[in-house]
């Protein structure tokens, strides 16, 4: 699929895959063990939001910001090998994972389903396509989050637990990969919560800033 299209992911995706705990950081700082494996979730594409539009939250929900890289998928591919893996990536993007923490405790505490904690409307704010052009190698650049000005997150790619190659891999060795698909790669330390009347502000090394106000849904 030619570069032009890949623009236009967020309206034609099918998919966006997340990946949960993979910043060394932040299991330091949440006391947690490095997984053995990619830790693999899903959100709905309507939680698709770009700038122009507002982060909702709705109502009775807490939420938290998480910066993220995101991973565009160029081709199709099924059982990829590692080595391989960056082969498959059309463009990237810069992603906040939004999260909802208080019904995510009671979910992971019953090991159920995180579909709403993750998935609700909003709760993908990204940027413009990056193109790989632009970013020489994903796994060392500089993501940042700051709410109200205040810098909350601020952490290389170098230190994700398993690299973007990693993450194709594993992904497309149970689910198929298609062009426009999204990977979002993890969240570092910082985290942290968002409520109505704020803006969170995030950036992608000197190549891409976005910014997002915060509403009631």
């Amino acid at each position: 699929m030619a570069t032009a299209d890949l623009r236009q992911f967020v309206r034609f995706g099918k998919k966006i895959a997340g990946a949960g705990l993979n910043y060394n950081s932040l299991l330091r700082e949440r006391k947690l063990p490095l997984p053995k494996e990619p830790v693999i979730f899903l959100k709905p594409t309507s939680s698709y939001i770009t700038e122009g539009q507002c982060i909702q939250i709705p109502e009775g929900f807490e939420v938290n910001e998480e910066v993220e890289l995101g991973v565009i998928i160029g081709k199709k591919c099924k059982k990829v090998a590692e080595s391989c893996g960056l082969q498959y990536v059309g463009g990237y993007c810069l992603a906040l994972d939004l999260t909802e923490v208080r019904f995510m405790k009671e979910i992971r505490a019953k090991g159920l389903p995180w579909t709403f904690g993750k998935g609700f409307d909003t709760a993908c704010p990204v940027s413009r396509f990056v193109s790989c052009e632009e970013i020489e190698d994903p796994n060392k650049v500089e993501i940042w989050c700051k709410i109200n000005g205040v810098m909350k997150q601020n952490e290389s790619t170098s230190d994700m637990v398993f690299p973007v190659e990693s993450l194709v891999s594993y992904i497309s060795r149970y689910i198929t990969l298609e062009p426009g698909d999204l990977i979002l790669t993890g969240s570092p330390a910082g985290v942290g919560p968002i409520v109505s009347g704020d803006t969170v502000e995030a950036g992608l090394n000197q190549l891409v800033t976005v910014k997002f106000p915060v509403t009631s849904a």
